[in-house]
């Protein structure tokens, strides 16, 4: 991050007039800006969502909501400036909208031009300094059928965000609608307050017993692969499990006395194990940090990332091992910690083109994602994976009604789509497999999957 001259000026004007505050970044952002391999700048860092809005709209009462909605969200009105140890988080006290208003055409309205659409506008680069951080593009297909494209960038936002986004921007429509004057409601917790709370709660005292605990866990743990060292963005491939198998992998789940998060990556980590000839492997999974109702209604970055490392023992029956990966997963959970502490705990740090842990990256995404509606609008969101591009290889799962989206997230230099493609077929071969019988060893089920 760099100022000139203009900016400098204008910083300090808005500091002396009080206009912005500054605080210290939060423990999820000093892990993109401390242990990511990628720049805190790249578009990778981008994260991009779809809302489809039925009803009749003007720009007036958009523009008018979106403003109650920044008012109310202070990382909508953050950016970050340089500091001497670490970056700051900088957040103004009032700050204009960013949405822009676009017909479609009936060609551009086409699902794959739409899609091509959301990438051109999700990787625009954002000025991290002067912000704003996010950007919004509502897109006209007819007089009542709009979609909105919403790009922000990770350091103030994560998948929790996006639908307390929805729920507040339908909100301020409402009441705008209706003639309701005045803000939204304040949140019961901003986000620098959030950040503020959780260091203070992270002494030493609660890190060094969970360090300790991460540097056993992961001690002679191994990488995969070799990365590139000149890595590009992450390409996304898209495929969906079946009602049927998703019904199996939930009674399969409920059978071991398991979650269905645990009996997914099971199958995953068996998956792996074929698919690389690794049974010892670690992949980081992001958890919603959001256990406190005061923070439910907090637009920022608040997840985290847990490692979890499976160690496969080919000789044991599924049922068993899910029983074995599911008390793994609660533990690994109950250590949960900063990240970017525990990186530095491990005495890791990230190397060109590779995370400082893991290289693969397994989700379960299954925070709220609302659809809200009344007789004259409606509005549902669709999570549009980006696949900020701090790994090699990522499955992100996200429920949809009783089948599932599979999101997979690869390094075009590393692998081919048709090998994603025979990755995602043996996938979901080992899950029906040991959905089918549950007793079989593992060799077995992989066996089977090829």
């Amino acid at each position: 991050m760099t100022m000139t001259g203009d900016k400098r000026a204008r910083l300090k004007q808005w500091l002396e007039s009080g206009e912005a505050r500054v605080h210290p970044l939060s423990f999820p952002q000093r892990e993109l800006w401390e242990t990511s391999a990628t720049p805190v700048g790249d578009s990778a860092n981008h994260i991009c969502c779809l809302i489809h809005v039925r009803g009749l709209l003007t720009p007036r009462d958009c523009e008018s909501a979106f403003q109650r909605v920044v008012e109310r969200q202070e990382v909508l009105r953050l950016s970050f400036l340089p500091g001497k140890e670490r970056p700051l988080q900088m957040v103004r006290s009032s700050a204009d909208i960013s949405l822009q208003f676009r017909d479609l055409s009936p060609s551009q309205a086409e699902p794959e031009a739409l899609e091509e659409l959301a990438e051109s506008i999700s990787s625009e680069p954002f000025d991290l300094v002067q912000g704003p951080l996010y950007r919004a593009v509502m897109l006209r297909r007819a007089p009542d059928d709009h979609v909105v494209v919403f790009a922000i960038h990770h350091a103030i936002a994560d998948g929790w965000s996006l639908g307390v986004f929805v729920q507040d921007l339908f909100g301020a429509y409402m009441q705008g609608v209706m003639g309701i004057t005045g803000s939204l409601p304040a949140v019961p917790l901003t986000y620098t307050d959030w950040a503020a709370a959780e260091r203070a709660f992270w002494q030493p005292a609660e890190l060094e017993p969970r360090a300790a605990f991460w540097r056993s866990n992961l001690a002679g743990s191994r990488r995969l692969w070799t990365p590139s060292l000149t890595p590009e963005s992450l390409r996304r491939w898209v495929a969906e499990i079946p009602s049927e198998l998703g019904a199996g992998v939930r009674e399969a789940a409920r059978r071991s006395g398991a979650t269905l998060f645990s009996a997914l990556l099971t199958g995953f980590q068996m998956t792996l194990a074929q698919w690389t000839g690794e049974d010892d492997i670690v992949v980081g999974t992001p958890v919603a940090n959001r256990g406190k109702q005061t923070v439910r209604e907090t637009m920022g970055y608040c997840s985290g990332v847990v490692p979890l490392r499976g160690q496969m023992d080919r000789e044991r029956p599924f049922e068993d091992t899910l029983r074995a990966v599911h008390q793994t997963t609660v533990d690994a959970f109950s250590q949960a910690m900063p990240f970017a502490e525990l990186v530095r705990a491990l005495g890791e740090s990230p190397a060109p083109g590779r995370h400082a842990v893991f290289d693969v990256r397994f989700a379960l995404q299954n925070h709220p994602v609302p659809d809200v509606a009344l007789p004259t609008l409606g509005a549902r969101l669709r999570m549009r994976s980006t696949g900020t591009a701090r790994f090699d290889l990522g499955c992100e799962i996200t429920e949809r009604s009783d089948a599932f989206e599979i999101a997979w997230l690869y390094r075009p230099q590393l692998f081919s789509e048709a090998e994603i493609t025979d990755l995602n077929r043996m996938f979901q071969a080992a899950l029906t497999n040991a959905c089918r019988t549950p007793e079989r060893r593992i060799a077995a089920l992989m066996t089977a999957a090829e």
